[in-house]
């Protein structure tokens, strides 16, 4: 008898965890899909009204609907012809900034390789100095050093160059630490075996270092380019204006999507056409957007996997 009163105990035990973990995971992604549709409602919303008229989307406002769905009484591509005509100058703002964002994080990789193999196997002196040192610079807000950064740009007469756009921020101190954690964690094995093998510095770090390190490198260009694709203080600062001799032109808008972005259309000729800000918002997200989907697989294997242990 004691024992059947176990085995319906275990029995209705059993059935209760599976009543739970039923009502758990109805929970959980209840509320991941009410969290996904606060994410995904806006961009969805974002995309039609990027096809809809000025006119259209300014009566629904009247009347204040929230048309969620494209009819063919609303449907129009006018808002990509305003931002891809020339009073836009769109197509400016899409080539200063991939050129922008390509060259800076191509630089801010090379830097920050070279750094963090020289403080991880470099042995010189006064080595752990320097790196606290960089380090403690991290502390410092970016909004304090952005004054003595403009002051050497206006020094070096980099106003409304790419230049002042690259170069300035191309060396990241939290990407070479990041860097210098991986490459610490190779067995120091291989340096020594590569030395007898008669390798140098710049041979065993482009053959050995760099390949085992390539999730954290990969993870760097990502973060580095989508911050410069998104930056908008410092270009705004230092590249809001013309300069000549650039793309064929002889003035050149040096505007990159986020600041052109605010400087055109917050001008009287788009200060009230709300679907053509849209739009433009629209693609200046795409090609980041799209970007992200397809290397997001390198960013977690560059955060759970930093190179191999010793």
């Amino acid at each position: 008898m004691a024992e059947h009163e176990v085995y319906f105990a275990s029995e209705a035990q059993m059935r209760r965890y599976k009543a739970q973990k039923i009502i758990t995971q109805v929970l959980l992604y209840g509320f991941l899909t009410i969290m996904g549709l606060f994410i995904v409602i806006p961009f969805y919303y974002m995309i039609i009204t990027s096809f809809k008229s000025t006119d259209a989307y300014n009566l629904e406002v009247q009347h204040g609907q929230l048309n969620l769905l494209l009819t063919s009484s609303n449907f129009s591509f006018e808002q990509y012809g305003k931002v891809m005509g020339k009073s836009g100058d769109f197509g400016t703002f899409y080539l200063n900034t991939i050129y922008t964002a390509v060259v800076s994080t191509a630089f801010t990789v090379v830097t920050s390789v070279l750094a963090a193999f020289a403080f991880a196997r470099v042995n010189f002196k006064g080595k752990d100095l320097i790196f606290t040192i960089l380090l403690g610079t991290m502390m410092i807000p970016g909004e304090m050093m952005m004054i003595t950064n403009f002051q050497t740009t206006m020094a070096l007469n980099w106003k409304d160059t790419f230049a002042a756009l690259i170069f300035v921020h191309g060396v990241s101190v939290f990407y070479i630490f990041y860097l210098r954690q991986t490459f610490q964690q190779i067995p120091n094995e291989l340096f020594l075996a590569a030395k007898v093998d008669g390798y140098g510095h710049f041979a065993y770090l482009w053959k050995c270092m760099i390949p085992i390190a390539m999730p954290t490198i990969v993870t760097i260009m990502i973060l580095s380019l989508m911050g410069a694709w998104n930056a908008y203080i410092w270009p705004q600062l230092v590249a809001s204006g013309k300069h000549p001799w650039l793309f064929g032109k002889n003035v050149h808008d040096m505007h990159l999507v986020s600041n052109g972005l605010m400087s055109k259309f917050q001008s009287t000729e788009f200060a009230s056409d709300d679907p053509a800000k849209v739009t433009g918002s629209l693609f200046a997200t795409i090609p980041l957007f799209i970007f992200f989907l397809i290397f997001r697989k390198y960013i977690m294997r560059g955060v759970s996997r930093s190179g191999i242990k010793g």
